[in-house]
């Protein structure tokens, strides 16, 4: 599934044509929208909906087929794309890690990086080294007035050349909302130094977000924007006291760097804990360990990309100090990554961000007190070692006795159930191979009995390369209704249709095919989501003290058409990653205690629906999800059952 952000210029129907200049969110299922450029324009043929989310869009249009290229990009998104692409050949020689990540911390170009180490930094609390923000722009920005004093341009002579050197920067990089504010602060700097004045942190600050969201309102919305404008507001305000403090103890640099790090990380936390739900432990730790390493990645990297315009071998030997730069960053991430408690869970949402400030002004008053500090250091003393012996007892991933895994994949679905030792039948395998072979790594499985692949939809069916890599495939289940898309990826296999009624058994493993009920018209090309969510195949997993509703994607119609035959079960697969679209009776019916939504972080759905995961809740269900968790074990115990989350 590939989201793309456009503007509509003109609507066509029937014997009518409608201009407009609107901002729309694509979702297509062509891999071929991903080679326009911005700035091109191309005709589509889709369905047009209204925007779940609160998003500043006209509308969400689910695109039918690839784009019409209706022209070329302009000659400066063109020569800016050169750019990246000299700066990924530069890089081809290097190791996987180091050619996925240096032109993320050059330009933002993430398309190389794996999802799991992406997983990794975002772990580590190193995410903002993969995108360009005022870090990357103040390296080139130092770099270009270094140069030009070297050249012996003087203090008014050399602002204009970094003017352009940053706005080719920005050209390169595309501009993402934390470049543009990056961009303007930037600009406000060299205005200062231009006309000599003193040049004003804060009301720098102001004038960029202003500016910004003038430009652009949907700023106003954007966690990454207000991300960005928090660091430079800890960078400002919180920093340089505690620079004064700490060098009262530490030596300078060291001081210094230990204050940035921590206040920028400070400034974030009350909005990243309200997106994750949890708290960044070794992050301050992190950031201070990889700094060293940025700058010579950066400059290196960016010295890369436009030696790679004139000699490519060349270009490779600069990139190459680079490359060791990004492997040390790299370490640095897994390192931290890979510590007990990197990350500590935390209630998520607005009371989340209330209750961390809470704590940091009970943090702030403790640290003022001596005889509270001896209190605190004492009590930490007492969960340190609770919390090492648990760590030491507790078993790994996964659990022993998991009867049911859902994957981690991202926007979509991926189940494993477990089989036998190192057997699994899997259930949907998400949009990305990389994703759902990792799961199944982790879980050790190497032979899978059965694939079902519910229905024909990019968020179910597109990883299957990773659930055949390296396992043996026996069987492929499909719904009866498809339309033959799954063909492409499961070639050599068996495939059969799923019928109502129908049973399959592994081992101790039973699954009953509850839906479709009936067979109907195979679906079309231009069948809309729903009609395709509904031909879903549904099944019911059962093993002895375990019991499961797998629904695919099937939505409100053909719940109520399958209520009906819904045995009780344990645990639910919530149709369709917990969307609004529920039929009560559908879900009353299971009788589940456990209910399990298979859902991406951030996605631009609205999924889950606050009013499914309120109503799972009111049947008495206990939602786990995997945007929050990872991945997600359902395990038999002797006192039933229970729910271990990888995260």
């Amino acid at each position: 599934m590939i989201l793309i952000r456009a503007r509509v210029e003109a609507v066509l129907e029937p014997g009518r044509r409608t201009e407009v200049r609107v901002p729309v969110l694509l979702i297509a299922s062509d891999r071929r929208w991903l080679e326009l450029l911005p700035s091109q324009r191309a005709r589509l043929n889709g369905r047009f909906g209204t925007p779940r989310s609160a998003d500043l869009l006209a509308a969400v249009v689910v695109v039918r087929g690839p784009p019409s290229v209706l022209g070329p990009p302009s000659p400066l998104q063109r020569a800016a794309e050169t750019v990246r692409a000299r700066l990924r050949r530069s890089v081809d020689r290097l190791p996987a890690d180091q050619r996925g990540v240096l032109p993320g911390m050059v330009v933002g170009d993430t398309s190389r990086i794996d999802p799991d180490l992406a997983e990794v930094f975002r772990t580590a609390g190193l995410t903002h080294l993969l995108v360009v923000s005022g870090a990357n722009l103040a390296i080139v920005i130092g770099a270009v007035l270094g140069l030009c004093r070297f050249a012996g341009l003087g203090r008014r002579r050399a602002p204009p050349v970094a003017v352009l050197a940053v706005l080719a920067f920005v050209v390169v990089a595309r501009p993402e909302p934390s470049v543009l504010r990056a961009t303007v602060m930037g600009l406000i700097g060299l205005l200062a130094l231009f006309t000599g004045r003193r040049r004003q942190g804060l009301p720098a600050l102001a004038a960029a977000v202003l500016l910004l969201v003038l430009i652009d309102p949907t700023l106003a919305r954007s966690y990454g924007f207000a991300l960005s404008v928090l660091a430079t507001g800890g960078l400002l305000v919180l920093a340089p006291p505690w620079q004064e403090r700490l060098r009262r103890r530490l030596p300078g640099p060291l001081a210094d760097a230990l204050a940035v790090a921590a206040a920028a990380q400070v400034a974030v936390a009350p909005v990243l804990v309200m997106l994750s739900g949890e708290v960044g432990v070794v992050s301050v730790a992190a950031n201070l360990l990889a700094a060293p390493a940025v700058a010579p990645a950066t400059l290196l990297g960016a010295l890369g990309a436009v030696t790679a315009l004139v000699s490519l071998p060349l270009a490779r030997l600069v990139v190459w100090p680079a490359g060791l730069a990004v492997a040390w960053v790299v370490w640095i991430a897994r390192t931290a990554a890979r510590l007990p408690y990197a990350t500590i869970p935390w209630k998520g949402g607005g009371l989340g961000a209330v209750a961390l400030l809470a704590a940091a002004v009970v943090a702030v008053l403790i640290l003022r007190s001596r005889r509270l500090r001896l209190v605190a250091v004492a009590a930490m003393a007492g969960v340190l070692i609770a919390v090492v012996g648990l760590r030491l007892l507790a078993p790994g991933w996964p659990p022993p006795g998991w009867a049911l895994v859902a994957c981690d994949v991202g926007q979509g679905d991926a189940l494993a159930l477990a089989a036998g030792p190192g057997r699994a039948v899997v259930v949907d395998t998400g949009p990305d191979p990389r994703l759902v072979e990792g799961c199944l790594e982790r879980l050790a499985i190497r032979d899978v009995p059965l694939l079902v692949l519910t229905h024909p939809h990019a968020d179910h069916v597109d990883g299957v390369a990773g659930v055949r890599s390296h396992r043996a495939v026996h069987a492929v289940l499909t719904t009866p209704r498809g339309p033959g898309r799954e063909a492409r990826f499961t070639s050599g296999l068996v495939v059969r249709q799923a019928l109502t009624g129908q049973r399959w058994s592994v081992g101790d493993l039973t699954l009953s095919v509850l839906g479709p009920l009936s067979a109907g018209p195979r679906l079309a090309p231009g069948d809309d989501g729903t009609t395709v969510n509904d031909a879903s195949v549904v099944l019911v997993a059962r093993r002895p003290g375990f019991s499961a509703l797998l629904a695919g994607d099937v939505e409100a119609d053909a719940q109520r058409a399958l209520a009906g035959s819904v045995p009780a079960v344990q645990v639910i697969k919530v149709p369709h990653h917990g969307s609004r679209s529920q039929d009560p009776a559908f879900l009353a019916a299971a009788h589940a205690s456990v209910a399990l939504i298979s859902v991406g972080r951030d996605n631009d759905y609205g999924h889950p629906a606050p009013s499914t995961v309120d109503r799972l809740r009111s049947l008495g269900s206990r939602v786990h999800r995997t945007d929050q968790e990872g991945d997600v074990a359902v395990v038999r115990t002797t006192g039933g059952l229970s729910v271990v989350p990888r995260r």
